[in-house]
This record gives structure tokens, C-alpha cells and sequence, in this order.
């Protein structure tokens, strides 16, 4: 168990901003924190963008407050995308942003209605008038755009590049629309590892063609341990069309311990989360634990020490 696999839970942001009826406040809170009872250190909480854009995350404010004033232990993460979020951010207290770019400029355009440089204009200047953010890059169509199809590699590593250069040192790989396979993955990896070997690289797949964990193992594969997972495999881009939800966190967290990892979360807790969620949100959930036996009352962890 010497290795800890690091998962970010984005339930209450990429998980819910999908659901159409609205959830109360109230509800998305009591998820968090029974999220935070089961184990989870790292969640982002919500996203700070335009109601207009994602109803959902009109309440952001609301849900950041809750956070910040009850959990004292973990680390909340807020989306934003753009320098108005951030100094919304940054009023409120939060110290963890996730910032996002499109790899392709098509995507970038319908998801955040800017350009590749609008959007590096703004990360620059969050990086120098709120310099007390943290500030994860979170890449969006990494692996492939709902518009264009393949994205180029080399608008990744430029962005990248601007990033580092901006002493931004942990960058999340995102597969928006589920489309990634394990040997795409790995080579994607190897080429940013090898050309940024200071940055702190994670995955966030979604599981849109059922490859998301084996990317995921890709990625373990080729040294990544912090991964974005969803309870229930909830979420999908909204400005993504025909994109399905998110690798299940209580999935991932299954593949990990069955490998002897340590995530240090715990699965029949998760379970319980993700079958309230059931329950008060959406019935049809897509993970295949909260659809199956766990057959947690076995061992089958190969142990090969």
C-alpha cells in the first residue's frame, strides 16, 4: 500500500452541472460533506461561471461558503474560467482554482466563448493580480474535440508552455469527451513527462466509449497518481454533444484497492453516496458498482510480494 493514488472528486461540479432539474443547495452540500465522510480530501466543489451559461452553478457562491466555514481538512477546488471567476474566487475565501483551456480552439469558443489567446490573456492576469491562487490548468479536448475531431498536440504543449512560464506547475489532461484509448493516452503522457518534467500531470477521463479505466491504468502505467473521477460516473460537458459521464469515482477507487493501491477512501461509504444520489438526483446512474455486488466480503487483491 506504498503507493497513494490521489483522487479529486467533481461530482458537485462536472457531475452535477449535466442535471437539467435544479438541485437544491441543500442537497448538493449534504453530498459533499457525506463525500468528505467517506474519505475524500480533494473536491472540487463548484464552478463559478455565468448562470446563464450553466444554471446549475447559480448557487456557487452558496456551496463554497458551506464548504469553507465545515471542512477545515480537505482541499476544495472552484472552476473557473475566466479572471472575473477568479476574483469571485478569491472574495470568497477560495484558495484552489482549476482553471480551463480547450486544446481545441472550437471547443474553447463554444465552452467558454473565447479565443486560445482570450484565454491566456486571462490566465496571465490571474497569475499576477491574484498571485495567492493555486492554480490547476485543467485541458479540455486533450484527446479529441466533438467539433474537429483529433486535437493538435502542439496547441497543447504551447499552452502548457505558457502555463509552466507562468510557474503554473500542476496540469490536468482532460478526455471532455471520452474518446481517448489506452495507447493514446500513454504516448500523450510520455511526450508531456519527457518535455515538462516538473509538472505535476493528472487525468480526468470520462467513459463516454467504456475506456476511461484503462486509460486511467494507462496513466498509472506511465507514472500518473492523480486522477478526476465522479460518484455514480455522473457529468458530461454540456457544450460537448453526445459526451457521456465521467469515470465513477467508486469505480476507480475499486480498480485501485483490487491492485493494492491506496486511495485512502472508503468504498461501501462511497457506495452509500452514490446510491442517495440515486435515489434524489438521477436514477440511471452510469457506474458499474452502484450497479453490482461488490464482493467486498472477499480479498482479491493479488498480493505479489
Amino acid at each position: 500500500m506504498s503507493t497513494f493514488i490521489k483522487i479529486t472528486e467533481v461530482g458537485p461540479r462536472d457531475g452535477f452541472q449535466n442535471i437539467k432539474l435544479p438541485i437544491p443547495t441543500e442537497l448538493k452540500t449534504s453530498i459533499i460533506d457525506n463525500l468528505v465522510e467517506a474519505g475524500l480530501k480533494d473536491i472540487e466543489i463548484t464552478s463559478l461561471v455565468s448562470p446563464k451559461a450553466i444554471p446549475q452553478m447559480a448557487d456557487a457562491q452558496d456551496v463554497i461558503r458551506h464548504v469553507l466555514d465545515k471542512h477545515h481538512d480537505i482541499t476544495p477546488y472552484v472552476l473557473i474560467p475566466n479572471s472575473k471567476g477568479a476574483q469571485i474566487a478569491s472574495h470568497n475565501q477560495v484558495k484552489n482554482i482549476n482553471y480551463v483551456i480547450s486544446v481545441s480552439p472550437a471547443h474553447n469558443k463554444a465552452n467558454i466563448n473565447r479565443t486560445h489567446q482570450e484565454s491566456l490573456d486571462d490566465l496571465y492576469k490571474i497569475r499576477h493580480e491574484f498571485p495567492d491562487l493555486n492554480i490547476t490548468l485543467s485541458l479540455a479536448t486533450v484527446f479529441g474535440c466533438p467539433f474537429i475531431g483529433a486535437t493538435d498536440i502542439n496547441d497543447m504543449l504551447d499552452i502548457i508552455k505558457f502555463a509552466q512560464d507562468l510557474s503554473i506547475d500542476r496540469v490536468t489532461l482532460c478526455d471532455t469527451i471520452g474518446v481517448a484509448n489506452p495507447r493514446q493516452t500513454a504516448q500523450i503522457l510520455q511526450i508531456v513527462q519527457i518535455k515538462f518534467p516538473n509538472i505535476d500531470f493528472g487525468l480526468h477521463m470520462h467513459n463516454t466509449h467504456g475506456m476511461a479505466l484503462a486509460n486511467m491504468l494507462a496513466g498509472f502505467e506511465n507514472g500518473i497518481t492523480r486522477f478526476e473521477t465522479a460518484v455514480g460516473g455522473l457529468g458530461g460537458c454540456p457544450f460537448a454533444p453526445g459526451a457521456a459521464g465521467n469515470s465513477a469515482t467508486e469505480d476507480a477507487v475499486n480498480m485501485f484497492n483490487r491492485m493494492g493501491l491506496n486511495t485512502g477512501i472508503s468504498l461501501p461509504a462511497l457506495l452509500k453516496v452514490a446510491a442517495g444520489i440515486r435515489e434524489t438526483i438521477e436514477p440511471n446512474l452510469l457506474s458499474s458498482l452502484s450497479r453490482a455486488r461488490p464482493y467486498s466480503e472477499f480479498d482479491f487483491c493479488v498480493n505479489t510480494q
